[in-house]
């Protein structure tokens, strides 16, 4: 049967939408744009604009970016109409979808730095709201994403920037089709199937339109469900499962007063969908106040922190009982607070104050259910809030099999909250892509750097003394030591290493501060745990302690407190204090509050583009229970365990690895010390299936190989050697070979992060793959370059995935050693370490921009270079002459002022902050016209980029 056309899918999808109820209107062109633009308006508002008044319009609507246009949609806009009233131009209704205006239109052709073309438009009063990219049948979905992000830069921006109101994109072949909110640094991991309630996916294109662009759902969507995040300055748009998480709790609250609980699995969005649920329910006639609830101060400080990121200063963290108490007596809406300070606020000191409280609906909403609300708080507060209502939010639930017993007996979670209203559970996230899988070892011996076996006695050790033993800690330090930079990709990631006592942490942090002391490794380690009574994993704190508590804790002279342990932990602040020139300490309740909160920092924010690694990097952290439940950074990739863990808490502390984040971060890697194989299995069976061991961990390494094995075999088949690959004929050719290869990447990268991984057991040695990894990046060299002269590739809408392509170890100065060492050898001997070197800067993504004077380096300085030991130097002088020759170059070709061209380069490497036109522009002798400016500055742009990857990038060790 013969593949449904672009043409085809596009006509059929054009039919369909007008019939579900929008005007068809035929857009050619920006102006034809604009002219409906105003037509719309003027419907929509009910009134008239003359061309002054609406190119006013035009101006408000042209301010800002992607992020500052999507708030400009839901405001309104004063416009001082030339009679001289004022009249409020609205562009969106957000209380009542319905009345929108809704149109379709296809093929509207803007001419940016390029002219481009898109395939279906819709329109809401005029503004395109909603892109859809199709590719025929059998073409990947991903290259329709690829096209989006080429659009947004070559032409969202042109025609006083409509197409930057865009909300939404959707992507589809026909048989997959994804939606996904309009970021810049978008990835396609950030793409969503639509489903419906219960979590079947919705791919064909003719059923999602149905479902998602049918003018009511499209209107509910873009007026409550697109959340505007305040601290990465993106919009973020509600999968389906919290969609529909969030509408089931909206009508429970309207139609009942019945408790209830939502179950999605622990990395799937949870905060996000409570923020949208609490946001609608405080807006509810019937509600008189929202109160969030979470069972921990750090977690607290991060829900606050995630709930004003998505509306700015929409909650006050309450510090103390006494703020908890005002916050319920006054007119705030939503209140977020602990456990612990709720239930002392329903004590006997405060219940007079709230007593005008009690017979008001209040809706409280329990963040992490399964674990704060099995006590005598749970009846506290709903004995004294006689008309609650309460909705638990939980990844691993309460059930019979996992409850424990204490003096009301053993309580699920349907005990408490009634009725689960929706389920996603972790095999849901995984079949999604919404969580990665684990990829679980469990180390018993392994293989030293001296090729000999160190056995850590792990299968059969019940014995708590062999456990706790220096000597078997000792083993699992060094191997954390030598197999940390093969897990987190050298050192791009962090881990955490769980302990099963504050006892072992010391242990655990004294032999790693001891081998870093002797040189032995590089790692930055810090440790926290609270310095209370009972030391051991069962007492163990996983909590800040609330203000009420932290006073006793702090003070050393009370007979709880472990002097040991609080010493020992001061000890250790002060080593981080060293490390990041910070001044934290336990004698300070707050300081020490900061010092956890410095911690999370480091973690969670090693995402952010801005993040500098190798100042604020952070590698392991040793805990006990702290951090293992809601704490959520996905630059966490693994999960060192040298304790005991089974159901709810396993599943919780295996989940801190899972978050997904790009191509490289394959799957979530447990190194379990201890054999929890069984507890393991148990407990994805508990919360999925017995069916779903195999969805939730990754296979073993034997099965990754079969896999690298059939990949190698599909890439021989399109191009047998690597030299084949210039034998190619076509951009169809390449193509092929660039996918074959990408297949080969994404194994070879799983492949990797397994302990066992050897070169030896592959088909192909690791010459021949760094030799066909070269003519890959030469590929994407060459397309680079084509879209620099405006020549448009099938390969430009390719995703080559750069970040597969990993070797930080190999950095400008491990280069300059391996020159250094070609001194004194014979000729022979140079020749081959010169090629040796000449490889190695090709095959590497960030070094490969310099091996053209790298090269020139070695052939023409180093024969005038008498002593190695001075290799370096003479680098550095010879790198500071090109660097000055290159950008009086690029000033002399674009005619930039070089002092003022240099201060916008600076301030660039300094801040991270692209500059803007108008500052490239002033470095210009003459302001380019109109026309010419948007290539002009993005060409200027570009070289400034490539000059810094040349010169500045990968130029420190």
């Amino acid at each position: 049967m013969a593949h449904q056309s672009e043409a085809q899918l596009e006509n059929n999808l054009i039919q369909q939408l007008i019939g579900l109820g929008y005007a068809s209107v035929k857009i050619q062109d920006g102006d034809a744009l604009v002219a409906n633009l105003k037509k719309q308006l003027e419907l929509f508002n009910q009134t008239s604009f003359t061309a002054k008044e609406f190119d006013a319009v035009l101006n408000h609507l042209a301010k800002g970016n992607v992020f500052e246009k999507a708030k400009s949609l839901r405001d309104r806009f004063q416009l001082t109409k030339e009679d001289g009233t004022s009249f409020y131009v609205q562009f969106f209704n957000s209380e009542n979808p319905a009345v929108n205006l809704y149109q379709v239109s296809n093929q509207i052709s803007l001419e940016g730095s390029y002219k481009n073309r898109f395939d279906v438009t819709l329109l809401v009063n005029g503004l395109p709201l909603v892109q859809i990219e199709l590719k025929r049948s059998g073409i990947e979905i991903k290259e329709a994403f690829n096209q989006i992000n080429r659009y947004q830069n070559h032409s969202f921006w042109s025609t006083h920037g409509l197409f930057q109101y865009v909300q939404l994109f959707v992507i589809s072949n026909g048989g997959n089709t994804k939606y996904l909110a309009n970021n810049k640094l978008q990835s396609v991991k950030q793409t969503f199937f639509w489903a419906d309630a219960n979590n079947k996916n919705i791919t064909e294109l003719k059923d999602f339109s149905a479902a998602f662009l049918n003018p009511n759902h499209l209107g509910k969507m873009i007026a409550h469900y697109i959340v505007i995040n305040e601290t990465h300055k993106v919009m973020m748009v509600l999968r389906p499962y919290q969609y529909f998480a969030t509408e089931a709790i909206i009508q429970q609250v309207k139609n009942s007063n019945d408790n209830a609980y939502i179950w999605h699995t622990t990395g799937s969005g949870k905060t996000l969908t409570s923020f949208k649920a609490s946001q609608i329910l405080m807006d509810l006639p019937e509600v008189y106040k929202v109160v969030f609830v979470v069972d921990r101060k750090d977690l607290d400080f991060q829900t606050m922190n995630e709930f004003n990121a998505f509306k700015k200063d929409s909650v006050d963290v309450t510090d103390n009982t006494q703020s908890l108490v005002k916050q319920l007596t006054d007119n705030t809406k939503l209140v977020l607070t602990t456990i612990q300070k709720l239930n002392n606020a329903v004590s006997d000191r405060f219940k007079n104050s709230l007593e005008a409280l009690r017979h008001q609906k209040i809706v409280f909403i329990f963040d992490e259910c399964h674990r704060s609300q099995f006590g005598e708080t749970h009846e506290r507060i709903t004995k004294f809030f006689d008309k609650s209502q309460l909705i638990g939010f939980t990844g691993t639930p309460i059930f019979a099999e996992n409850a424990s017993k204490n003096e009301f007996g053993k309580r699920t979670t349907k005990d408490l909250f009634g009725n689960c209203l929706h389920k996603y559970v972790i095999t849901d996230a995984i079949r999604d892509q919404n969580v990665l899988r684990f990829g679980i070892e469990y180390i018993g011996k392994y293989k030293s750097k001296s090729n000999t076996f160190i056995d850590i006695e792990v299968e059969e050790i019940d014995k708590q003394e062999v456990l706790d033993s220096t000597k078997r800690i000792e083993k699992i330090v060094d191997y954390i030591i030598a197999y940390h930079d093969q897990k987190t990709f050298n050192k791009q990631y962090s881990a955490l290493l769980t302990v099963s006592s504050i006892e072992n942490a010391v242990k655990y942090y004294d032999l790693f501060q001891q081998k870093k002391e002797a040189k032995v490794h590089d790692l930055r380690i810090a440790t926290i745990f609270t310095f209370g009574a009972n030391e051991d994993s069962d007492e163990a704190q996983d909590f800040l302690p609330a203000d009420e508590d932290f006073d006793m804790a702090a003070e050393p002279k009370t007979k709880y407190v472990s002097s040991h342990s609080r010493d020992k932990l001061e000890t250790y602040i002060g080593h981080y204090n060293q490390m990041y020139k910070g001044s934290f300490t336990t004698k300070d309740p707050k300081l020490f509050e900061s010092y956890f909160k410095d911690i999370s920092r480091r973690l969670k924010e090693r995402e952010k583009e801005n993040f500098n690694d190798a100042k604020d990097r952070l590698d392991i952290v040793i805990v006990v229970n702290m951090m293992l439940t809601g704490f959520d950074a996905k630059k966490v990739n693994t999960l060192y365990v040298d304790k005991n863990l089974k159901q709810h808490g396993l599943i919780q502390a295996y989940s801190r690895t899972n978050r997904i984040l790009g191509e490289q971060k394959s799957q979530g890697n447990i190194l379990c010390f201890r054999n929890l194989k069984t507890a393991t299995d148990d407990a994805i069976t508990l919360f999925s299936n017995k069916d779903a061991i195999d969805v939730v961990t990754m296979p073993g390494y034997e099965k990754i190989a079969e896999k690298f094995d059939e990949a190698l075999k599909n890439l021989r088949e399109i191009t047998p050697t690597y030299q084949s690959v210039n034998d190619l004929e076509s951009e169809e050719d390449e193509t092929l070979f660039v996918q074959a290869f990408r297949k080969l990447l994404r194994t070879m990268n799983v492949l990797q992060s397994y302990a066992d991984f050897d070169w030896d057991d592959l088909p192909i040695d690791e010459q021949e793959f760094e030799d066909y990894k070269g003519k890959y990046l030469d590929l994407y060299q060459k397309v680079k370059q084509e879209s620099q002269v405006q020549k448009t590739s099938i390969l430009d809408d390719i995703d080559f995935e750069l970040e597969l392509i990993h070797r930080d170890k190999i950095g400008v100065a491990y280069i300059l050693k391996l020159v250094a060492q070609m001194k004194g050898t014979n000729t022979s001997e140079a020749k081959a370490q010169r090629k040796a070197i000449i490889d190695l800067l090709g095959g590497d993504i960030k070094l490969r921009s310099k091996r053209e004077l790298i090269q020139k380096f070695i052939d023409e300085n180093m024969p005038h270079i008498k002593n190695g030991d001075d290799i370096e130097e003479e680098f550095e002088k010879f790198w500071q002459e090109q660097k000055v020759l290159a950008l009086g170059k690029l000033c002399e070709d674009e005619h930039l002022d070089k002092a003022q061209f240099k201060a916008l380069i600076d301030a660039y490497i300094y801040s991270g902050r692209e500059p803007i036109k108008d500052e490239v522009f002033q470095c210009l002798d003459n302001r380019p016209s109109i026309l010419q400016a948007r290539v002009i500055g993005d060409r200027i742009i570009a070289k400034m980029k490539e000059f810094v990857e040349v010169f500045e990038k990968g130029m420190v060790a």
